[in-house]
Formats: C-alpha cells, structure tokens, sequence
C-alpha cells in the first residue's frame, strides 16, 4: 500500500552528531532524500553546490522568502539558512523520505507549516557538554573564536528539546543509529502517512455486507 513521505528533522547543538548521523540514514535508507538547504555563507574547502547546500545570494535567498519559496529559514552567524519548499513538498506527495539536519528555528517553523502532519522530530543530545566541545575541537571546521561562539549557544539550543518528538543522547553513534531506525520503521507507519486505508477499510466494509446480505 502507497504511503506519504516523511519529513524527518533532525536537531542538535553543533558537534551532537546530527550530520554524522544524517550521513548513516542515507546509508541505511538510499531511498530518503536529503533536503539540500540553501545558504547564503561561503562554501567551505570540499564543498559542492547543491551538494552541501545550494549556496545564492543574499538578494536572491531574500526573493524567496518574500514569495514564500522558502519551507522554512533562519539567520544562523551571520549567514541565511532556508529550506525550499516545492522539491520538498513533491517528495512527500511521491511518498520519499526527506532529511532535515536544521536547528530547533527551522524544526518549529516545519512543524507550523501545512506539511506538519507528516514532520518527525528528533533532538540529539550530547551526553555531557565536556564531550561536545571535544567534539567542536577535534573536527577541525571552525577556529576557536567559531567554536566560543557555537559553545554559548548550544545551551539556547538544548533548551528547545522538549519540542521534539523523540530525544534522544548521542552517546554511542552505533546504538544512536539503531534507535533512529527504529523510530522511522514505525513512524512510517502511522495511520497520518497512509493514504490508501481509507479506502481499503471501505473495501472491506463492502465486502462484510455483500456477504452479510
């Protein structure tokens, strides 16, 4: 039976693991989509145009949020951030999976939006905020001016994880994985993301008094 995408969101302060963990999904599932973001910041060293993200403009990212092009958006140091909404919206209504890895702004402005019905939410915490910053400093994408600033606002973003619909602590990225599938199998599931039931419970109705009759 036919069934309705899901808009997964995952969320976590900087360094929690959510990209890492977005990467996984994409492994374990080559079918979910990955919302590909448009930003306007500079790409970074490896970074690819409508890889990474879909780097425009401020002009441009500002068009379309005036035109409502935009499924959600924030302004994130000092750079535009956003989510386009109509390759979104064509996923869902083909039935694909589509991955967010945004903050908890765009995560509320999803969950606001008419697409809400189908949004699954998960926050990733860290296990303590000594390994997180560990973490912002072994990576090595950010100097420690960067790493400061992400470090003062981790906190704001860990206080909007009682938003979410499922939380999770980032301890392990294996046994991390294993709960994130668990949760999309079921959620897939969800009365909400099929729209065949309808019409199959009717069938059955007619049935039942066909031979009732």
């Amino acid at each position: 039976m036919a069934r309705r995408g899901l808009l997964i969101i995952l969320s976590s302060p900087s360094g929690a693991g959510k990209s890492t963990l977005a990467g996984r999904l994409r492994e374990w599932d080559t079918d979910i989509r990955f919302s590909v973001s448009a930003t306007t910041r500079v790409a970074r060293t490896g970074e690819q145009d409508g890889r990474e993200y879909t780097f425009v403009e401020e002009a441009a990212f500002r068009a379309m949020v005036r035109d409502n092009e935009m499924l959600e958006h924030a302004f994130v140091f000092g750079n535009f951030y956003g989510s386009p909404r109509r390759p979104v919206q064509a996923a869902i209504e083909a039935g694909a999976d589509v991955l967010f890895d945004i903050d908890w702004q765009g995560a509320q402005q999803i969950a606001n939006s008419p697409l809400a019905p189908h949004v699954l939410s998960i926050f990733l915490l860290p296990p303590s905020i000594t390994e997180l910053q560990r973490r912002l400093e072994t990576r090595g994408q950010d100097d420690a001016d960067v790493i400061a600033k992400r470090m003062t606002r981790s906190w704001d973003e860990i206080s909007h994880w009682d938003s979410y619909d499922y939380v999770l602590v980032n301890d392990s990225l294996d046994a991390t994985e294993e709960r994130l599938h668990t949760i999309i199998t079921a959620e897939r599931l969800r009365r909400t993301q099929q729209p065949g039931l309808m019409g199959h419970v009717r069938k059955l109705q007619h049935e039942f008094e066909d031979s009732a009759s």
